[in-house]
């Protein structure tokens, strides 16, 4: 009775681990008769998804019921509760139950509790987008999977120009393999530049027009990233990484530190060399400024999340950033 609880915010990562388990427990034959998906807007999908699950397989393969986009692991009426109680203890060995979420399950729950006695739960987290280190692996995984070859500079300007869009970042790979076909050496500088879409590069010039408090350019480069199509949390994300970086150089100097690799360690920044630069970028900006953003970033990503109109609150956020920092 296998049951699997995937959560978390990188689509495109859980999509392929959804189509790994299903290829491998299902047969392709008498897939229409073992395969069920139950989307959240039916009313009793957990009941029925359940239910389904505790009807053995048809022919070869085994059956697997999966409740897309389930609030179960952050709402559990007790009757949805006892329901698991009767019926995970009892579904077939050749069953499996899928549930998947873009939310964390809440371990307060006592469906949660239940959930984790029987159920495999697995996490597809997005990276953040300050930690580079990890943003360069992901780059060289997915050059390696696709069959690319990427020199150390290609994947580091790979990561800053996709950041953690994990479906843009295999897109953009599959046009340099494409590219690159029958060409045994490592894709360049060059070629990454003219084929990629470098939209995190312009969220980083934003963020220097913020900082520098021009609200003119500021307003521009946000605009032709709205144009460009860049999604609104995309954008935030990329702030909230380059101002947190800024603020953790800052603390730092403050503290009379001036070592770059202890600065580097502290403020999680891959290269110690780029430390110099950072430097100079925070020098003539007050800490208080620069702690000031992060709230202001963190209330623009929530309006977002909410559904607010996407220009209108990037915009208004901007200007409000780009005042902060304006000299008085």
């Amino acid at each position: 009775m296998p049951i699997y609880i995937y959560w978390g915010e990188n689509d495109f990562v859980m999509e392929k681990a959804v189509t790994t388990l299903r290829n491998r427990v299902l047969d392709p034959l008498w897939e229409s008769f073992n395969y069920t998906v139950f989307p959240p807007d039916q009313g009793d999908a957990v009941v029925q998804a359940l239910n389904q699950a505790m009807t053995p397989a048809f022919g070869a393969g085994g059956r697997l019921v999966w409740l897309a986009n389930t609030t179960l692991c952050q709402q559990c009426p007790d009757n949805v509760l006892a329901e698991l109680q009767r019926t995970l203890p009892v579904i077939p060995e050749n069953s499996f139950l899928l549930l998947t979420s873009r939310s964390k399950p809440d371990e307060r729950l006592k469906g949660t509790k239940f959930l984790k006695k029987f159920a495999e739960f697995k996490e597809f987290s997005l990276i953040p987008p300050w930690k580079t280190e990890l943003l360069v692996q992901a780059v060289n995984e997915a050059a390696q999977t696709v069959g690319v070859k990427l020199t150390s500079q290609t994947a580091e300007l790979l990561a800053e120009s996709i950041g953690n869009d994990t479906r843009l970042l295999y897109t953009e790979m599959e046009k340099l393999r494409l590219y690159a076909d029958g060409v045994n050496k490592p894709i360049d500088v060059k070629t990454v530049t003219q084929l990629v879409r470098n939209t995190t590069h312009n969220t980083l010039q934003l963020a220097a027009a913020i900082k520098m408090g021009d609200t003119g350019k500021a307003l521009g480069i946000l605009g032709d990233l709205i144009n460009a199509a860049e999604p609104g949390l995309r954008i935030v994300a990329t702030l909230i990484g380059q101002f947190r970086t800024w603020l953790w150089v800052k603390m730092i100097m403050e503290t009379g530190e001036r070592n770059p690799q202890a600065i580097a360690q502290a403020a999680e920044v891959n290269n110690p060399k780029r430390v110099y630069f950072l430097q100079q970028e925070v020098k003539s900006i007050a800490l208080g400024k620069l702690i000031s953003s992060l709230p202001l970033l963190l209330e623009l990503e929530v309006s977002l999340k909410q559904g607010g109109s996407e220009t209108s609150v990037l915009q208004t956020k901007v200007i409000e950033l780009c005042q902060l920092f304006q000299n008085r």
